[in-house]
């Protein structure tokens, strides 16, 4: 009952964990797209200006008209400060209202009041038709638009409905994103219910569970007491066995040796008379050799008859092969004869396609030869009217050269007065430069006015200047001098401020990682610590058990685990040190086959028992074993299914083991190639033994 209930619960809260996985993994496509588009959106709207379209609301399914109604205008700001702005345009009551049959497009896009004229000069209408009957009676500056983006403007222009522009596309954008945040609120209620609905079904699965433990532990109580009792029946049915096995036996032996006895008399009285009336023994010697020589000739001669039969039934064997093989080969070799049949049959069909072909191109040298002649015919024709084209073009060319000669020398000459203008302008320009280079110089070097010069040579006016070598000479010395000093770091200041950043930012970086590092250590060494603990304790435990095994497998007798190489656990190595009854303490490797695998099923059992698993497979484990030690296999196993939960599945052959366990599956051919699974309960038909 407990174990139906849990199987309910478990089946009741997997029907509650899909429609959990359905509900996330809908909220995530939701919030992906909602992502994505709040990306681009924000991509698109970075910059120093932001666009008007992000000021705009247009109903869903307007976007291309509006996209194709104002185009790239809608990537112009509304802001006062932008190069290429939207303004206030004025009320427009003069404004000329659209054709009967257009709806203002300012209906379905909710946008900033610089808008609202232009978009009360847009007009929707339904289709192509409309657009073109309407289009003619637009004033200046208005424009027909339908949903699908097909435009029509005063002025004349048409334009399809192509591809949405980038505008329409992010309209369209912004329009989804909003539907989509609607939709994500709902998904998170959906997943609020959903996960609601399973952490009620996993409460209940967690209660089913619990009660299904009671239930097991219950059970397995009750199974424990049931196998102590069978195994006290047990014991006491195979001592009453072997009394009552061991007086049989004792009575049989009294009897047969008693019936021996008789006939040993019976055979030597025979005997006696026998040997005395029998022949002298040198004749039966020769006629038992001759006996012997006939039975060995005719071995030989049974020999050579089994080796013929042998040679005959391979022989059988093989020429049976080979007719299969040459049956193989035959209806190959049929099904190649219809193949070329088929292929014969295509070629006779592109045979006869190819004669038809051949008498159509024979019947076409004449054709060519008659368009030959006509082609022939005009080309005289053509070449007489080329000979007078020629003679019109010859004229045509010396009345051109002559224009040509007048027109060279008219551009000669023009082009001798453009250069000398040029080469004047030139000498001038130069000159400008020259004079705007020394005043710039004078500016940069000495920091004052062109007029200001004299004045700051500490030379009058009306005096003579100085001699230039002397000033060329000390202005030489005085650069020199300058060089000498080295150039002057203007941003040293700024440098210095960048070298102290960065420096106090590596100063950061190297403390994040020495504190980095010191966490990271003592991080390893709790990690170290908690492995070494959990390590010494599961090997203390599973060492236990070893030892509690070994003794119980054995009958007595001593083993442990020990670590080696090394004094740290995480690093040592595992050495089994083992003393059956009656001998030395010893390594693993010298103890014999079969003594190591009860070690080792020792050692595995110990493992188990301290992390039981659902599940055991034991595939041939007996196999080295005597009955002795199987006996005490199958004991452990007992044990071993007494105090876990585990299930275990046994592959073997033995009989031994297979009569101790609770249900037997082994697979039999009673038929040639067809293999039949049979299962018996030895635990049910041992309750329908003591029934009967």
């Amino acid at each position: 009952g407990a174990f139906r209930l849990r199987q309910r619960a478990r089946e009741a809260e997997a029907s509650a964990r899909a429609p959990v996985a359905e509900a996330e993994k809908h909220l995530g496509g939701l919030e992906a797209e909602a992502n994505a588009l709040s990306r681009l959106l924000a991509q698109g709207a970075a910059g120093r200006w932001t666009p008007i379209v992000e000021a705009l609301r247009v109903r869903s399914g307007y976007e291309k008209a509006l996209g194709a109604a104002l185009g790239a205008d809608l990537e112009a700001s509304g802001d006062a400060d932008a190069p290429v702005r939207w303004t206030e345009p004025g009320p427009g009551d003069g404004d000329l209202p659209l054709p009967e049959g257009a709806t203002p497009l300012g209906r379905f896009v909710k946008a900033p009041a610089v808008l609202a004229r232009r978009l009360a000069q847009i007009g929707l209408v339904d289709g192509d038709e409309a657009g073109e009957r309407l289009y003619t009676a637009l004033a200046p500056g208005q424009r027909l638009v339908t949903r699908e983006g097909r435009l029509w403007r005063w002025d004349g222009l048409v334009a399809a409905a192509d591809a949405p522009s980038a505008a329409a596309e992010r309209l369209a954008q912004k329009n989804r994103l909003e539907e989509l945040e609607a939709e994500r609120g709902e998904a998170e209620r959906a997943v609020e219910r959903a996960r609601f609905d399973h952490e009620k079904q996993r409460a209940a699965l967690q209660q089913a569970g619990e009660a299904e433990r009671a239930a097991r532990e219950a059970l397995k109580a009750a199974h424990r007491e049931d196998a102590e009792a069978r195994n006290a029946l047990q014991k006491a049915e195979k001592a009453m066995g072997e009394l009552i096995a061991r007086k049989s036996a004792l009575e049989e032996a009294r009897v047969r040796l008693a019936s021996n006895l008789e006939e040993a008399r019976g055979a030597h009285d025979e005997a006696a008379a026998a040997l005395a009336a029998m022949p002298p023994a040198h004749g039966l010697e020769h006629q038992l050799a001759t006996l012997r020589l006939k039975v060995g000739e005719e071995r030989a001669q049974l020999a050579e008859a089994r080796a013929l039969v042998n040679g005959l039934t391979r022989e059988a064997e093989l020429r049976r092969a080979r007719l299969q093989a040459i049956a193989a080969e035959r209806r190959s070799w049929t099904a190649r004869a219809e193949g070329a049949e088929k292929q014969i049959a295509v070629l006779r069909e592109r045979k006869g396609e190819a004669e038809t072909e051949l008498e159509a191109i024979l019947a076409t040298p004449e054709d060519i030869d008659a368009r030959r002649k006509a082609l022939f015919r005009e080309a005289e024709g053509a070449e007489a009217a080329r000979q007078k084209a020629a003679d019109a073009q010859a004229e045509g060319e010396r009345h051109q050269a002559e224009a040509d000669r007048a027109a060279r020398d008219a551009l000669a000459d023009l082009s001798s007065c453009r250069e000398a203008r040029a080469r004047a302008e030139e000498r001038l320009q130069a000159a400008r430069d020259r004079v705007h280079d020394t005043v710039t110089r004078i500016e940069d070097s000495l920091d004052c006015a062109v007029e200001e010069i004299a004045e700051l040579a500490g030379i009058a006016p009306a005096a003579m200047p100085p001699d230039p070598a002397a000033v060329e000479t000390r202005l030489e010395r005085l650069r020199i001098e300058r060089e000498r000093l080295g150039a002057v770091n203007l941003r040293a200041e700024e440098e210095a401020e960048e070298v102290a950043e960065r420096r106090d930012a590596l100063i950061a970086e190297r403390d994040d990682l020495v504190e980095a590092i010191k966490r990271l250590r003592q991080g390893i060494y709790s990690l170290n610590r908690e492995a070494r603990e959990r390590l010494l304790d599961a090997f203390e435990r599973v060492n236990a058990h070893f030892q509690e095994l070994f003794g119980h497998l054995f009958g007595g007798g001593t083993a442990e685990l020990q670590l080696v190489d090394s004094d740290d656990p995480l690093e040592a190595g595992l050495e089994i040190v083992a003393r059956p009854p009656g001998k030395k303490p010893q390594t693993m490797t010298l103890l014999s086959g079969g003594e190591q695998a009860l070690t080792a099923m020792a050692l595995i059992f110990a493992v188990f028992l301290t992390n039981p698993a659902p599940i055991c497979v034991l595939d041939e484990v007996d196999a080295p074993l005597d009955d002795a030690n199987v006996e005490r296999y199958c004991n452990l196993l007992e044990e071993m299914v007494g105090r876990t939960d585990t299930r275990f599945i046994v592959v073997t052959h033995n009989p031994i083991t297979m009569a101790r366990m609770n249900r037997l599956f082994g697979v039999t051919m009673s038929e040639r190639g067809v293999s039949q699974l049979v299962s018996v309960d030895l635990a049910t038909a041992e309750r329908f033994r003591e029934a009967g």
